[in-house]
């Protein structure tokens, strides 16, 4: 089975329960509870959806779409009613300034640097003056191992990385905080032992089984007392990064000419169609995406 799959898989079996996903929610929620006003968000795109388990929860927020282009995310979508696009977060089937909210949770990092550049000028493309930006990418260049082999990890991302990128791309950072501080002892730890025994560089999904009850619910409780400890600062380390960014102004000059190329390429799909899976009523949170 492709890498790729695996994880989609992989991910779906673990998404409800796993601690790290439950975390991932109360981190984003959080952020947007934070920043949006009280009004329903117009639009709202997952780009690089996965299953589509995100898009539950963003529904809360108002309109949720979804942007998958692997055939197994877009099943497993399918499969729970969930809106899904199928087509790359490098060229959005979106018009422009048509979302209020864009969000990318854990894509960027597998991406090289011409695609995750062309991602986000494409999210500063759909996203409206004054709507909003969310991103999650993976932290801390010590923490490659065997799950990086698995989701073609490119990079991990310092706070000035992440930074850097989003501000090129034309977004105002509103705020930026590492999570999972509680998990970042044992992972330093497993993955040390990885790259020491030689399995670093092995395809696993084994960060994505379930840990045993005791495990899972204590580091559950402990990111529960994270994303309460966010109403009030950031964390200053962890396993992932955390950025809110708002559209104001004009992009640079780089993200301005790659949002004019994908909107070339935007109109050509329009001429060669594009596959939809659709759910019969409202979409309604979730994995990791695919759009490796």
């Amino acid at each position: 089975m492709p890498a790729v799959e695996r994880m989609l898989e992989a991910t779906a079996r673990a998404e409800d329960r796993h601690f790290w996903f439950r975390g991932l929610r109360r981190h984003a929620r959080r952020l947007l509870d934070d920043a949006r006003q009280t009004r329903p968000l117009r639009r709202i795109i997952d780009c690089g959806a996965g299953t589509g388990r995100n898009l539950d929860w963003l529904a809360d927020y108002g309109p949720a779409i979804g942007v998958e282009l692997h055939p197994a995310g877009l099943r497993h979508a399918q499969s729970h009613s969930r809106t899904v696009v199928r087509a790359s977060v490098a060229a959005l089937p979106f018009a422009d300034a048509s979302a209020d909210l864009a969000t990318s949770f854990d894509v960027l990092y597998c991406l090289d640097d011409e695609t995750e550049a062309r991602a986000l000028a494409e999210m500063w493309r759909v996203v409206a003056p004054g709507g909003l930006v969310l991103v999650n990418v993976a932290a801390l260049d010590a923490l490659r191992g065997s799950h990086s082999v698995l989701t073609h990890e490119v990079r991990r991302y310092t706070r000035e990385r992440l930074a850097a990128r989003l501000t090129r791309a034309g977004f105002t950072i509103e705020r930026m905080t590492y999570t999972n501080f509680s998990p970042l002892p044992a992972t330093l730890v497993v993955r040390g032992v990885q790259r020491l025994s030689g399995r670093a560089t092995e395809a696993s999904d084994a960060d994505l089984h379930v840990p045993p009850w005791p495990v899972n619910a204590a580091f559950d409780v402990a990111l529960r007392a994270e994303a309460a400890w966010l109403r009030v600062a950031n964390l200053p380390i962890g396993t992932s990064l955390m950025a809110l960014g708002r559209k104001i102004g004009s992009p640079g000059l780089e993200a301005r000419g790659s949002t004019e190329r994908q909107a070339q390429s935007s109109a050509e799909r329009q001429t060669t169609g594009r596959a939809i899976v659709r759910s019969p009523g409202p979409s309604g949170p979730g994995a990791p995406g695919t759009q490796r």
